[in-house]
């Protein structure tokens, strides 16, 4: 059976001030009327049904989220004792899949991604879901429309095969964010997709490769695994939790693993990383300026304007993210949304956890 696995634990710290510990992007209505969240797994259906969706995340943040989904079981949620990145992660919801279903195919889901073309995209896992079912790793790759700095990339290597008119190729191995020289390489050469996190692999080969990659989580995630279903599973997850390698699932699992498969698609992704990349996606007015909240502008082009209660008046800007909350206000260019993380360490450096 094939199951989807919502990684819904992140922070979202470039979208500060908007996103905060107690209301973090995957919760927020930042496109249309629905949380991203929801976004989310409102394109899963009707590939996965509910009582197979599985979402990863926090306690605190379960009580969020639940509300937001009810045809997903309560028990569906997945809760992490605290963050350790993607890799643990992977492998909780890997051993509690086992649990249900030995045979399990999964897919590793984010709940910050937007994508357009949904039909495409549940098209495409149904055909990753198919290869994985062989034994491979699978990631979906995607088609690179300019020279992005910011993510990574992995190379197509030989194509293996054609399934449901997706082409299927052999990973060439997975490649750092680039330099903008090495950017427009990548794409000029037209044998590079952007890493955009989504893998899909049978549940127990994920656990071989914690015990090949990572012995010692390995066994940590398989003593929690054991304990499911027992009176002692809280207690071997708070204990054993801690000794799981706190990782990415790029680098510690799919950097050194074998026998990967990458399926190029072009669905319309966006990884909702920052204000600019929100703004990318958002549909502006006459001068480009996409406005949530009351605004009066003169002169003023490409900006993204999110207002509290109070009006934001402009005059002669261009290209500028300015998000006004109640406690907090941003102002940066677009170009430099992305160091917006840098803010939010000097708060958590600073000890100024009233505006984390």
């Amino acid at each position: 059976m094939f199951y989807a696995v919502i990684m819904a634990g992140g922070s979202g710290t470039r979208l500060w001030p908007l996103s905060r510990k107690s209301t973090p992007k995957q919760a927020l209505k930042l496109i249309g009327d629905r949380t991203m969240f929801q976004h989310a797994v409102d394109r899963l259906a009707p590939l996965f049904t509910p009582d197979r969706i599985f979402v990863v995340t926090n306690a605190a943040m379960a009580e969020v989220l639940r509300p937001q989904t009810a045809d997903i079981p309560a028990e569906n949620f997945i809760l992490e004792p605290v963050g350790r990145d993607s890799a643990p992660a992977a492998g909780l919801a890997a051993v509690r899949l086992l649990k249900r279903d030995p045979n399990a195919i999964m897919v590793i889901l984010t709940a910050d991604h937007y994508i357009t073309d949904t039909a495409q995209f549940r098209a495409a896992l149904a055909a990753a879901g198919q290869v994985a079912d062989t034994g491979a790793i699978v990631t979906l790759g995607i088609k690179p429309t300019y020279p992005a700095t910011g993510f990574g990339y992995i190379q197509l290597g030989e194509s293996q095969v054609i399934v449901d008119g997706f082409r299927v190729y052999r990973s060439g191995g997975f490649k750092e964010k680039p330099d903008l020289g090495t950017a427009v390489r990548f794409l000029e050469e037209g044998r590079y997709a952007w890493n955009s996190g989504m893998f899909v692999w049978r549940a127990a080969r994920l656990m071989a490769e914690f015990e090949a990659q990572m012995p010692d989580s390995y066994a940590a995630l398989t003593r929690i695994g054991d304990a499911l279903g027992t009176p002692d599973a809280d207690r071997v997850l708070a204990e054993a939790w801690s000794a799981t390698r706190k990782v990415s699932i790029d680098y510690g699992i799919m950097e050194h693993a074998a026998d990967v498969s990458v399926i190029p698609v072009d669905i319309g992704w966006s990884d909702i990383g920052s204000w600019g990349a929100l703004l990318d996606v958002l549909p502006g007015g006459e001068q480009g300026n996409v406005v949530d909240g009351q605004f009066l502008a003169v002169d003023t082009q490409g900006c993204y304007v999110h207002g509290g209660d109070r009006l934001v008046a402009t005059i002669g800007l261009k290209d500028i993210i300015i998000v006004d909350t109640p406690d907090a206000l941003l102002v940066c260019p677009r170009a430099r949304s992305e160091e917006v993380k840098e803010l939010v360490n000097r708060l958590v450096a600073q000890g100024m956890s009233e505006y984390l």
